[in-house]
């Protein structure tokens, strides 16, 4: 998996005309960070050896990658980022960044977080004080759906899945309290993440391997 990220934006005129037509009549902050993620996106394309192509959202939102390609992109204020990887590596990629601030109500926290990860948090507060770990639950949860969308083309709600962290590990695991994607012959039930916190962000990871571990080809994928 390869990945690109950016702190500050680019100019729109690096949009294909489709990417363009998506667009139009959205405000200027919102088409800055609409090209800036796709630059992000072309970036990792190019580290993967697969040429540049649109990048459309499909109906839901989740981007619409070359054929063969699997990937993520993620946007907050004053970071986007993308990654990507072969499909006969990689089955699905989630990635997210969020402000490392608390969630700012307890109503909000409540909406996207269960009663075992409220005491989640409340430990991990004492062990590791310095982040914000409300935050880090929900930005992985945007990781783990991320993930999840592409192989079953479903919503996850926040209540269907719970967040452990390892603090000083730099990773987190996700319970699945719904039935969860087939892989190949595999079942997913769960998936394991990575996160860290840096240049006031939290960011966080999913990646779910193929489940035949082929060899790629050397020739890139085909463009949509």
């Amino acid at each position: 998996m390869v990945s690109a990220e950016r702190f500050s934006d680019v100019s729109g005129d690096i949009l294909f005309p489709s990417e363009r037509q998506v667009i139009t009549g959205a405000g200027v902050a919102r088409r800055r960070e609409f090209a800036t993620v796709r630059a992000c996106a072309r970036t990792a394309l190019a580290r993967l050896g697969v040429p540049a192509a649109p990048v459309l959202p499909d109906a839901h939102g989740a981007p619409r990658w070359p054929a063969g390609v699997v990937g993520s992109m993620t946007h907050c204020a004053g970071y986007r980022a993308a990654a990507v990887a072969r499909a006969c590596d990689v089955a699905a990629v989630g990635i997210d960044a969020e402000p490392d601030a608390p969630i700012p109500t307890r109503g909000a926290r409540a909406l996207v977080t269960v009663a075992e990860e409220r005491a989640h948090i409340a430990e991990l507060g004492v062990r590791r004080p310095g982040v914000s770990w409300d935050r880090l639950i929900f930005s992985a949860k945007e990781s783990v759906y991320k993930a999840w969308y592409p192989l079953t083309g479903r919503w996850l709600e926040f209540d269907q899945v719970v967040i452990t962290v390892s603090p000083d590990e730099g990773t987190f695991s996700a319970r699945l309290l719904v039935p969860g994607p087939k892989v190949g012959a595999r079942r997913i039930r769960g998936f394991a993440g990575t996160w860290t916190q840096a240049h006031g962000l939290l960011l966080t990871a999913v990646v779910v391997t193929s489940a035949t571990r082929s060899p790629c080809s050397d020739s890139a994928p085909e463009r949509t």
